[in-house]
């Protein structure tokens, strides 16, 4: 999907044209893939514009950061306040946030210590991830030939660019294969995610998602779901899941904060259920898109407002 610039980039504390935020081919980001970022969503609720889950998304940023030994100047609620602020300029909903830390321009080679942090957080007008013709229609995908990335070689728990030289291979194979998506294993043969997404499957009335240890990233639209599904009394569980799983699975779904909650309508070009989203994947995204939507009470106090008095909507 393109691009659509908007006026304003939060950088380094301050607002500055979107034309402005530019780097160095030599800066350490470009040579050696040294950054982290986070997708945050924006939704235009009937009070006025919201951001979804800001304080943990800003949180697992700077977890992020500490992974990789990347030192922030600024603290969670700076940061927060930097993107309502920025959203709040540019005056777009809904929207997605994308901030980014990342190593700029100072010295080449691995080491990167002596590479200056930049701190950049953009924000513009997004619509759908996996693109779906209506509420009801699922995505085709396929099990990947390329793994997850292995335990103790990257942290599958941050969120770094580098990581996405995986998930960009699993997405690259499934297109030219003619599927909207890739499921990637682990090393060991189970179930891990999508290129992008968190992936949940329902057998038998139990939702299952596999656990963090499997090379997944902790998403908070992954959690969202979990909550959401005690919320409503569906039993969930976290645990390994065998390929096979996929194929006998009475619904499959991939959550994430782009492609939010998506069904699948086949793997491998085995039929999931009855082809369409199954009645527990129908209900899980009704109750998400209901709360962030604002249309019901925002019982875990999830949405954070933006004080825009006149948004574009989008």
């Amino acid at each position: 999907m393109a691009i659509n610039a908007s006026d304003f980039v939060w950088h380094n504390g301050r607002l500055i044209p979107w034309d402005d935020a530019k780097l160095h081919v030599m800066s350490h980001v470009v040579n050696y893939g040294s950054a982290v970022f986070e997708g945050i969503r924006c939704y235009l609720t009937e009070k006025g514009p919201a951001i979804f889950r800001l304080d943990d998304h800003m949180r697992r940023l700077l977890d992020s950061c500490k992974i990789y030994r990347i030192d922030v100047d600024y603290s969670l609620e700076e940061l927060c306040h930097g993107a309502a602020e920025l959203v709040a300029a540019n005056k777009i909903s809904p929207c997605y946030i994308r901030p980014i830390v990342l190593r700029g321009y100072g010295q080449v080679g691995v080491n990167p210590f002596n590479s200056p942090t930049e701190v950049y957080v953009c924000n513009y007008e997004w619509g759908k991830y996996l693109g779906h013709e209506s509420d009801q229609d699922g995505v085709d995908v396929c099990v990947s030939s390329w793994s997850r990335i292995a335990p103790n070689t990257m942290p599958a728990i941050a969120k770094s660019g580098a990581n996405y030289m995986n998930s960009q291979l699993i997405k690259m194979e499934a297109i030219v294969n003619g599927y909207s998506e890739g499921i990637a294993l682990d090393v060991n043969g189970y179930v891990s995610e999508g290129s992008g997404e968190n992936i949940f499957i329902v057998h038998k009335n139990r939702v299952y998602t596999p656990p963090i240890g499997n090379s997944v990233l902790p998403g908070i639209t992954r959690n969202s779901v979990l909550h959401i599904a005690k919320d409503l009394g569906i039993e969930t569980v976290e645990q390994v899941v065998p390929r096979e799983m996929l194929y006998i699975a009475d619904e499959v779904f991939f959550s994430g904060t782009a492609a939010e909650i998506t069904p699948i309508r086949s793997v491998d070009k085995i039929t999931v259920g009855k082809g369409t989203a199954g009645p527990i994947t129908k209900a899980l995204r009704s109750e998400f898109y209901n709360i962030v939507n604002g249309k019901i009470e925002d019982r875990h106090g999830w949405l954070t407002p933006v004080p825009v008095k006149q948004a574009v909507t989008v």
